[in-house]
């Protein structure tokens, strides 16, 4: 096996970031020897980030902890693009103001994984749009698009995939990879940045930035990504049944959060520990062999590690608490999520399956119906028979309040204002 010198090179493969590096060697020698300035970019389509997106930045944090510098990039002008990569339909095309509200909410989580400021390995974020926006379109393709073959750019997975599936690629996505390739240029310019990093499926996109860079300036710039995540079972990380893992507390409460990690499928446990978390590589390994109730109660020290990082420890430990309370003991939890309906409303009647869909617990009343002839509705705590069931302000509890239950998993409160 290869030995590296530097800390970063060596942790992340240790750790399983990497999957594939321009110039493995040449980056460890850099990496070793002085500050490497790297980047990775977020395009502004939500107004969060989802846990998809948290192996990046993870990987940003663990360049920072190594003593190099991240640069995180927000996306505003690509967004107006839409980068192709791994989708078969062309995204919605967003408006300046939408993009503006989505980069406002993105950029609170990074706080939470990196120290900016002004010294050298402080993590800096900068904005593509603030070079993007002005380029004059002949110069741009007379300076920068001579250098990018159309039979190479129709060979990356991004394009090539999209036309064999027989789905439309505009122009204006085509265009995406060369202003991806041209941020790294203006990165390695204005910030001396030296190194792209990011999903396996940006892979073409970032060899073509470092070529760019070397056809255009002499860079010697450094690609490197990580591995597509999926759960043992072949599913996507960072999404469910009920939609997008956010990372922002607005978005997703931080007790469902970390529920999301606690249902981690049992062969996956060291492996998202060793992505997401601090633990120790030794403390992970004895935890991944643990079985039955043990390797529960390593799912919920994954969860509460993870959450903690995201939302601070008191959310993770609370979140834990509330889970505790509400699987093991079978009590009420005031921290469920909740729901606020109007009192007149339940002095009326509100039939059930509406309460399901208000609490999120379920997607349409279609759904709700057939979660309750399937029989895994509950209200307070007992098996709902009818799906016509009208519930009123006579089904508030003690404390004043509604529990209903989706499954085993999947609690939410119901509270009359």
């Amino acid at each position: 096996m290869t030995t590296y010198k530097s800390d970063f090179i060596n942790t992340i493969i240790e750790r399983g970031y990497l999957h594939q590096c321009t110039d493995m060697d040449a980056l460890d020698a850099q990496a070793s020897s002085q500050v490497v300035t790297a980047y990775i970019g977020f395009d502004c389509t939500a107004p969060s980030l989802h846990a998809g997106s948290l192996l990046p930045i993870m990987l940003l944090r663990k360049l920072q902890q190594s003593g190099h510098k991240p640069i995180v990039l927000m996306g505003a002008g690509t967004t107006k693009v839409g980068d192709p990569s791994g989708k078969d339909d062309t995204r919605k095309v967003l408006s300046d103001e939408n993009i503006e509200t989505n980069m406002a909410g993105i950029k609170q989580v990074f706080a939470k994984y990196l120290t900016f400021g002004d010294g050298p390995t402080d993590a800096v974020m900068v904005n593509n749009d603030d070079w993007l926006q002005d380029l004059q379109y002949l110069p741009f393709l007379r300076d920068y698009g001579r250098h990018f073959s159309i039979n190479r750019m129709m060979s990356f997975d991004s394009v090539k995939l999209r036309l064999e599936r027989e789905q439309p690629l505009s122009f204006l996505e085509f265009n995406y990879m060369i202003l991806q390739a041209y941020d790294f240029l203006e990165l390695g310019r204005r910030h001396g940045c030296s190194l792209q990093m990011g999903g396996s499926d940006q892979w073409g996109n970032i060899v073509n930035g470092v070529e760019l860079g070397r056809r255009c300036d002499n860079l010697s710039l450094f690609g490197l990504t990580t591995p597509l995540l999926t759960t043992s079972s072949g599913a996507k990380m960072g999404k469910t049944a009920d939609g997008a893992v956010w990372l922002n507390a607005d978005m997703l409460s931080p007790y469902d959060y970390w529920q999301y990690w606690r249902n981690t499928e049992d062969a996956d446990v060291g492996r998202l520990m060793r992505l997401f978390t601090e633990m120790p590589l030794d403390e992970i390994a004895r935890l991944e062999k643990l079985e039955g109730a043990e390797l529960n109660d390593a799912k919920k020290i994954l969860a509460t590690e993870v959450t903690t990082l995201c939302h601070g420890r008191d959310a993770a430990d609370q979140a834990a608490e509330t889970a505790r309370k509400t699987f093991e003991e079978g009590t009420l939890a005031e921290d469920l999520p909740s729901t606020d309906v109007a009192s007149a409303d339940l002095e009326q009647g509100i039939p059930v399956y509406d309460l399901f869909c208000r609490a999120g617990l379920a997607n349409s009343n279609g759904e709700a119906r057939r979660l309750i002839k399937g029989g895994g509705a509950r209200l307070n705590d007992q098996r709902i028979e009818d799906e016509t069931l009208a519930v009123t302000s006579a089904d508030l509890d003690t404390n004043g309040v509604i529990k209903l239950s989706a499954g085993k998993k999947r609690h939410a409160l119901i509270k009359p204002v």
